[in-house]
């Protein structure tokens, strides 16, 4: 009898459980109203099954259309386990290994070490540990860019390291864009043709978008939103962007899919069942690639917040295959966050409460996501409600506020020294290895400068101090440039360097890692 009791009690938990905070619809409608979030869509699973697939608010600001469960979300870097999972499928064929060389099956593969190079395996890819910089590389698509696929890869050899080999963690995007060239090679499809051929179709993933003719022939697809207006990109007004206007194609093995909140719990589903299929019992993919998929690699840094989040701090973070491992409050947490101009995502695993959840959002306003990821987090392991999503805000409000008297000190006219030349002399063009050419050019007294690589990235050059200029692009979503002509002691301009303007400008803005020199300097 006290045996049937404790079931009874059991399940009764678990039936509770199953379900979202009380109150939960009205809570994420009331967050996503305060924050000034157009739409959202979110997914719950548990224990097999599906708790909750639904959308909040509207896919376009000004339009009646509402976000529903089938609703589609470019939802970033949460796509890197995607393709992982390809790579899962042909572990499991036996067409590959784990730690197979890439120069096995990408003979063209070349970093910028010769040793890195022949040493490189596809795990390595996978894991951020090649020694390249945060975000190294990524103006190979970001905001967009004119360049292939194959040539950004075949740019890699000319991004130097910023640290040795397998030495420690820095996020990058490139190294999964040769992953995708990686399985074109030993398939002889696209990975754009592979990942909804043999893991979107078979995962029963049937409203997701592994290209952008099939995003953009879906009617029910949300739009990207971004505040743009304001001092720099996050501040001011909430503003619908040119869909088309997105990254590069190029980049998509690193976080090329638009998923719905319906097919998202699928994924979630499936991962959790270490890849079984839910309706059929059959496999995407094997127990031991799932074991590899979330078995850690690497240790990450910890970002300090400030003190009221203390309790949610992991002890460790580490990354995985795709996904990043750590701790929450003394619970397993398998988790990836994504990120493409307009659209944030996270998906959420608690792999030990058998239970997952995804929010997806289209605009640029990570703080509800974080407080909402929290709140879920504290709910499925019977933690008291910590607030998270108000915490978040507040903390991001103040960060923001923060970076805008910043950004006002760095960008208030100094006094103004320099230019040391006629600004005739600064006119050329000029080519960073890996990036290509920018054109610097005299117009009525003044300088524009022209990413040659990257359609529609261009603007003036505002004297700022010395041989210091401020790129304020045309397009106003890209990132405000620090332009720096560095002179010889002839007073030819020999290299041209980059910083991002903004304190908070996106990693993927990597400026830093650009280093001209003169091709043509007019005279």
């Amino acid at each position: 009898m006290r045996l049937r009791i404790l079931a009874l009690l059991l399940a009764s938990s678990v039936s509770l459980l199953a379900k979202p905070p009380a109150g939960f619809d009205e809570r994420v409608e009331a967050l996503r109203k305060q924050v000034g979030v157009p739409g959202m869509a979110i997914s719950i699973v548990e224990s097999g099954g599906i708790t909750l697939a639904k959308g909040y608010g509207v896919k376009k600001l000004g339009s009646p259309e509402l976000v529903d469960a089938d609703t589609i979300f470019p939802t970033g870097s949460t796509g890197k386990a995607f393709t992982v999972a390809d790579l899962a499928i042909l572990v499991d064929q036996g067409r590959i290994g784990w730690d197979d060389k890439v120069i096995d099956h990408l003979p063209g593969f070349q970093m910028y070490d010769p040793w890195v190079t022949r040493e490189m395996t596809i795990r390595d890819l996978l894991v951020h540990r090649s020694g390249l910089g945060l975000g190294e590389g990524d103006l190979l698509f970001v905001p967009r860019s004119n360049i292939s696929r194959t040539e950004a890869v075949k740019r890699l050899r000319y991004l130097k390291p910023a640290s040795s080999f397998r030495y420690g963690f820095a996020y990058d995007n490139i190294l999964y864009m040769v992953v995708g060239q990686l399985i074109e090679a030993v398939t002889g499809k696209t990975w754009e043709n592979f990942t909804a051929e043999e893991l979107l179709k078979p995962a029963g993933m049937l409203h997701s978008a592994s290209d952008d003719e099939t995003r953009f022939r879906t009617p029910d697809r949300a739009q990207p939103h971004a505040r743009i207006n304001g001092a720099f990109r996050g501040l001011g007004d909430q503003e619908v962007l040119d869909e088309r206007d997105d990254l590069a194609r190029s980049a998509a093995p690193a976080g090329g899919l638009a998923v719905s909140a319906n097919d998202m719990a699928h994924w979630l589903l499936i991962q959790l069942a270490h890849g079984k299929l839910p309706q059929s019992g059959k496999r995407l993919f094997s127990e031991e690639a799932h074991e590899q998929m979330w078995k850690p690699v690497l240790l990450q840094p910890i970002d300090k917040l400030p003190s009221e989040f203390d309790v949610t701090q992991p002890m460790f973070r580490t990354y995985a295959l795709g996904w990043d491992v750590q701790d929450y409050r003394g619970a397993r947490l398998v988790w990836h966050g994504g990120a493409v101009l307009g659209f944030l995502t996270a998906v959420v695993l608690l792999p030990e409460k058998d239970v997952g959840f995804s929010i997806e959002i289209n605009s640029e306003d990570g703080a509800i996501i974080r407080g909402l990821m929290d709140e879920l987090l504290d709910h499925y392991l019977g933690l008291p409600n910590g607030n998270w999503p108000e915490k978040f805000i507040a903390y991001s409000d103040k960060k923001k506020a923060e970076a805008s008297k910043a950004f006002q000190n760095k960008t208030a006219k100094p006094v103004r020294i320099g230019p040391s030349l006629p600004v005739a002399r600064y006119a050329g063009t000029y080519a960073d290895p890996w990036y290509g050419q920018i054109e610097i050019a005299q117009t009525t007294g003044s300088l524009t400068i022209d990413f040659k690589s990257t359609p529609r990235m261009g603007g003036p050059l505002e004297h700022w101090q010395y041989d210091t200029f401020i790129a304020r692009f045309t397009d106003k979503t890209i990132e405000p440039a620090c332009v720096t002509f560095g002179l010889d002691a002839e007073g030819k301009v020999e290299r041209v360097t980059m910083q991002p303007v903004s304190p908070l400008a996106d990693f993927s803005y990597d400026y830093q890692d650009l280093l001209f020199h003169p091709i043509e300097v007019k005279k």
